[in-house]
């Protein structure tokens, strides 16, 4: 049937872009400059364009592998700087080989109509915002996000924009402008609020750390309020695999006084936060030693809550 066969194209895509991350992970590491099969950049504008497949399905087979999804597949000597400059360069290279496709099917899916929470609406919004993603690596991109933003009419295209915006244009004027204005909007609604944090945990690239550290000073972020603490705290450590895991071990010394903080008053959710290290034995040597020091910082507390050291010993073990 169509699905079947829908699925195993997907498939193969999937596997292909996997495939030539991990290659061209392998050519950072070597100092050279990542490149890419045209059949595979053109496979992407292929796929985007084809007006058989459901626009939820476009959006799903464009989404590349994550960070952490690569970090799984390469399995060891993780660096954690070169996936990202290895996605950073597949996300260009589709974007400027589909420059043209992208922007007019970006433009065409435009919606005309009042909001509707339906499933083809929603693909259609999916399939959108991750053109979006794409035509932001080009250049003038950051005026795009911002229309975006300030023409959503619903929170998931508000969000998709104000995430590009800080991910692909982090410290332009558009992007501190959006992030107060939503901040703003939303400062009385608790979910948005984790949202906004949890978008700023997310930006790529070790200099987050110090933004994550001054947010934790914010009058709506505190250490009593576990969804604050997982939105910002949580989402840094467990999902911003550059920020945390920052080759000086800046990243590291950060968790660790947070999870002590945390842990005074809430063991289940330090403990929780922890779980961020279990995988530290797959990355490369120098980053290994400062998580390993960082976990056996944790262990040497007295009177550790029984749930954190449980955690923390058996990381470690």
């Amino acid at each position: 049937g169509h699905d079947d066969d829908t699925f195993s194209r997907w498939q193969a895509f999937n596997t292909l872009l996997t495939d030539s991350l991990i290659s061209a992970f392998r050519q950072v590491l070597g100092g050279k400059q990542p490149n890419f099969a045209s059949r595979l950049t053109d496979l992407a504008g292929k796929i985007a364009g084809d007006e058989t497949l459901e626009p939820a399905y476009r959006a799903l087979a464009l989404a590349l592998p994550s960070e952490a999804d690569i970090a799984r597949d390469i399995g060891k000597n993780i660096d954690p700087d070169a996936i990202l400059s290895a996605r950073e360069a597949l996300t260009a290279a589709i974007a400027e080989t589909n420059s043209e496709i992208f922007s007019r099917l970006y433009d065409r899916l435009a919606d005309k109509d009042a909001f509707s929470p339906d499933a083809a609406s929603a693909g259609r919004r999916a399939l959108r915002n991750i053109l979006l993603d794409y035509l932001s690596l080009l250049p003038g991109s950051a005026a795009l996000a911002a229309r975006h933003f300030q023409s959503a009419t619903n929170m998931t295209d508000r969000a998709a924009a104000l995430t590009v915006l800080a991910l692909r244009h982090s410290g332009s004027p558009e992007t501190v402008k959006a992030l107060a204005d939503f901040g703003a909007k939303y400062a009385t609604d608790p979910l948005v609020m984790d949202k906004w944090f949890q978008i700023q945990a997310s930006v790529p690239g070790p200099q987050t750390i110090h933004a994550v550290r001054a947010l934790t000073g914010h009058p709506a972020f505190s250490m009593a309020n576990p969804n604050r603490v997982r939105s910002l705290v949580g989402t840094f450590s467990s999902a911003n695999q550059t920020g945390f895991h920052r080759a000086d071990g800046e990243g590291y010394r950060f968790f660790v006084e947070t999870v002590l903080q945390v842990e005074k008053r809430n063991p289940q959710l330090a403990a929780r936060l922890a779980t961020a290290l279990r995988s530290w034995r797959s990355l490369e040597p120098a980053r290994q030693a400062k998580a390993r020091e960082a976990l056996r910082s944790i262990a040497n507390v007295e009177n550790l809550s029984a749930d954190l050291r449980d955690i923390v010993e058996r990381t470690l073990a």
